[in-house]
């Protein structure tokens, strides 16, 4: 980006609650269903439907700004917001506006090299989902399963000022809700998304510049290049003598770039009023504070508490806790019996890896279970099998969905630790090395992982290598 300019970022992430039906009728909120089998009267827009609202979705948000730091209100009043979509089948969508659930919240960001920021949210409102438009052409169909879904809107003040610290939000935010248990963040579902407002202007300039909204961004990777792309072409406008319109823009992920929607709408355009059929929202103290007993245990202290727990490195800890999949994983390969510094060093190492070599694979859905890791962690541990074995059973159990007992059993892999077969591997070694035994005795004393290695080697892997270790010492001893 052009250093003469600086980038103004505001966030509204939006978050589908965890709730098994709408916000405010007793429809499925299965969005992934077969299309247009989860409506009920009130998502569909039918005359005469009145709303009732979801009081699980209500303590979900509350939960929520709780975890975001944030005030909760005592008082919130839902609205209508209108405008006319095809997947808006009201002609307006329950929203809240100028008296949102919560307020004034913050988290803090780390990024770069230890940086440290802290982002203060403006307010958090409940509102409903539209449906979904699929377009070919000239032609849309529409899908109403998510009609109605229940969400969260949380809304950042315009401080952001890079698409590092934007998708550090992002990031933070996603851990802290499925930590909580207020949302499943699926972004490929469209269950978490962002829309971000974006404006440059010269450095040290403090009128801020004309924005621009870019729509349902559903990836971390999309936003940093979505802001990337819009913050460069404002400037390139402004350079080139022209001016920026304020607009909403969608983002083409084939394209690498932003494209025009639609003019954009203030807050007068979509005529908010009071929703009559909703009684503004009362909670009582009482119903707060046990909202905020309930709360599952957020990231940080997770970390922290591993960390103290399991005698883990802060290093180790932030990667264990940076989902709540992974952390989950861990404790239930844990709670199977698996020690802990074992247990973190494979999912950390081998299970990462191969995870990122099939894209498509998280670790909620990885071949291997929690408590089959646990099982090979268990035979190396029990000197059934090397540690050098283990990662070639830990492939196959990845690549087949067997068991490590089962794949140890079939290719006859078993550590060998007859003390007589050893010395016959390790004799063997002796005898087509007498340069290297020559060296070691002479003091050069890193030969002797040479040696070792070649003893394991013969073996295939399943010499004891503690008493391959013994054995050589004696055999080569001056």
């Amino acid at each position: 980006m052009n250093n003469s300019y600086e980038i103004t970022i505001g966030l509204e992430i939006h978050a589908q609650l965890l709730t098994h039906s709408k916000a405010f009728c007793f429809a499925p909120s299965e969005f992934a269903a077969t299309e247009n089998t989860m409506v009920g009267p009130v998502s569909a827009g039918l005359p005469g439907a009145l709303p009732v609202l979801n009081l699980r979705a209500v303590e979900l948000a509350v939960r929520a700004g709780h975890c975001l730091n944030c005030t909760i209100n005592s008082k919130s009043v839902f609205s209508r917001k209108n405008y006319f979509y095809p997947d808006l089948p009201k002609g307006y969508q329950i929203s809240q506006f100028d008296l949102p659930l919560c307020s004034n919240g913050w988290i803090e960001i780390e990024f770069g090299q230890n940086q440290k920021k802290r982002i203060n949210i403006e307010r958090i409102h409940m509102e409903e989902d539209a449906g979904k438009s699929t377009h070919f052409g000239s032609n849309s169909l529409l899908n109403l399963n998510r009609s109605g879904v229940p969400l969260i809107e949380i809304v950042t003040k315009p401080e952001i000022t890079s698409s590092e610290e934007a998708v550090a939000f992002m990031k933070k935010v996603h851990s802290i809700l499925t930590f909580a248990k207020v949302s499943d963040g699926n972004m490929e579902e469209g269950n978490f998304r962002c829309d971000v407002n974006l404006s440059v202007k010269p450095v040290g300039e403090k009128i801020l510049g004309t924005r621009t909204e870019i729509k349902n961004i559903n990836s971390f990777r999309f936003a940093e290049k979505a802001i990337a792309y819009e913050a460069s072409r404002q400037i390139a406008l402004i350079q080139n003598g022209q001016r920026v319109i304020q607009e909403t823009r969608g983002w083409d992920a084939a394209l690498d770039k932003t494209f025009s929607q639609r003019s954009k709408e203030e807050a007068h355009d979509y005529r908010y009023f009071p929703d009559p059929d909703l009684p503004p929202l009362v909670l009582t103290p009482h119903f707060i504070e046990q909202i905020i007993k309930d709360t599952p245990e957020l990231p940080e202290a997770k970390k922290n508490r591993l960390a103290a727990k399991y005698r883990l490195s802060e290093y180790d800890a932030s990667l264990l806790t940076s989902s709540s999949e992974v952390a989950n994983y861990f404790e239930e390969c844990i709670s199977q019996g698996a020690p802990a510094k074992p247990a973190a060093n494979w999912i950390l190492g081998d299970l990462f890896s191969h995870l990122k070599l099939r894209e498509e694979l998280s670790i909620e859905r990885s071949p291997i279970a929690p408590k089959a890791l646990a099982e090979l962690i268990s035979l190396i541990e029990t000197k059934v099998i090397s540690g050098k074995i283990a990662k070639t059973v830990f492939s196959e159990m990845f690549n087949s969905g067997e068991t490590a007992s089962r794949i140890v059993k079939a290719k006859r892999l078993s550590q060998v630790s007859d003390s007589s077969q050893i010395q016959n591997w390790v004799n063997e070694v002796l005898q087509k090395n007498p340069e290297v035994v020559t060296q070691f005795q002479q003091g050069q004393s890193k030969v002797f992982a040479f040696l070792v290695g070649q003893v394991m080697k013969l073996s295939q892997g399943k010499a004891d290598p503690e008493q391959v270790s013994v054995l050589l010492k004696k055999g080569i001893a001056p």
